[in-house]
């Protein structure tokens, strides 16, 4: 079986499949100038066994599009594209690449015209996609994190529980940081000092056997791998309270990971070189990470609509 080579493969551009090389925006475009795009990542997860691929919570990942798109007054995205052209088109593009390894989809919406200013409505918008493998975007072991000096921009600057591409400036300014100061990837704080996330993924604290969140008033993407969490919790019978999270709650917390699609389930090791736990993966945690994994091949009963067979 060979891998999947993502810059040779067919992307989705402007309504065709094209290859990926080809698949190219001006330099005097709005996405470029003007950080004007939005977008979500799902996950295929193999089936080797049985040789099938199933897409995790598609649905949920266009719901979020559709979300960002009307946040951003996206109006031509929302009005032409239903769910169902949109599964149709995502369907086809994995088909077209011959998947058989755990891969990641990534839809981008986006304006789709040349020096615009920074204008939004009446403009054309135009999807494209492209899958890519896998791979480790956090250390599965765990990681070492810090909280980072820069702050969450605020949800009446740029809105974080839209996806926007031009929004990841702030992610990428801590997670530099973080990297040039040593560690895996930084914590973000929101204006009044809560804890809201990682540069990519959601984030969990275990205390006392319960499950704690920042809550959505937080200036947090509300992620799909996090909503996944919140329900498997429940339904295993672990206590879930999602509320403001202060900095100090990290350190005593007895695990703590981070949830996303690219990042799944990853244990946080330490934060600002203070051990968490027994600095390895905890039972609470591992308990979850093990669900997950599980979940995105076999489905569940009481979650119907979460798994989507793609045709290899």
């Amino acid at each position: 079986m060979s891998k999947l080579d993502y810059q040779q493969s067919l992307a989705y551009f402007r309504g065709e499949f094209i290859p990926f090389s080809k698949a190219n925006l001006s330099i005097a475009s709005s996405p470029i100038l003007y950080g004007l795009s939005i977008y979500t990542v799902f996950s295929i997860k193999w089936d080797s066994n049985n040789k099938k691929l199933y897409i995790f919570r598609m649905k949920e990942h266009y719901d979020r599009l559709i979300a960002s798109a009307k946040i951003l007054d996206f109006h031509t995205f929302t009005e032409e594209w239903t769910y169902d052209k949109f599964k149709s088109v995502m369907l086809e593009l994995i088909k077209k690449n011959n998947i058989e390894e755990d891969v990641l989809v990534r839809a981008t919406v986006f304006i789709d015209e040349l020096i615009a200013g920074t204008r939004i409505h009446g403009l054309k918008n135009s999807l494209s996609a492209y899958v890519y493998p896998m791979g480790e975007i956090l250390n599965k072991k765990g990681v070492h994190t810090c909280v980072s000096s820069w702050y969450r921009t605020p949800d009446n600057s740029i809105p974080s529980r839209a996806k926007i591409n031009g929004s990841y400036v702030n992610a990428s300014l801590m997670k530099n940081e973080a990297l040039l100061n040593g560690f895996d990837e930084a914590l973000a704080l929101d204006q009044s000092g809560h804890i809201c996330e990682g540069t990519v993924a959601n984030i969990f604290l275990v205390k006392n056997g319960k499950l704690i969140t920042p809550h959505s008033h937080s200036d947090i993407l509300e992620g799909i791998t996090r909503d996944t969490v919140i329900k498997l919790a429940n339904k295993t019978g672990i206590s879930v309270e999602e509320r403001a999270v202060d900095r100090s709650e990290l350190y005593t917390a007895d695990e703590l990971f981070f949830s996303g699609s690219s990042a799944n389930i990853t244990p946080i090791l330490s934060v600002d070189k203070r051990i968490i736990g027994s600095g390895k993966i905890g039972p609470i945690t591992k308990q979850l990470s093990d669900i997950y994994e599980a979940i995105r091949l076999d489905g569940d009963k009481e979650f119907t609509g979460w798994l989507i067979e793609a045709k290899v």
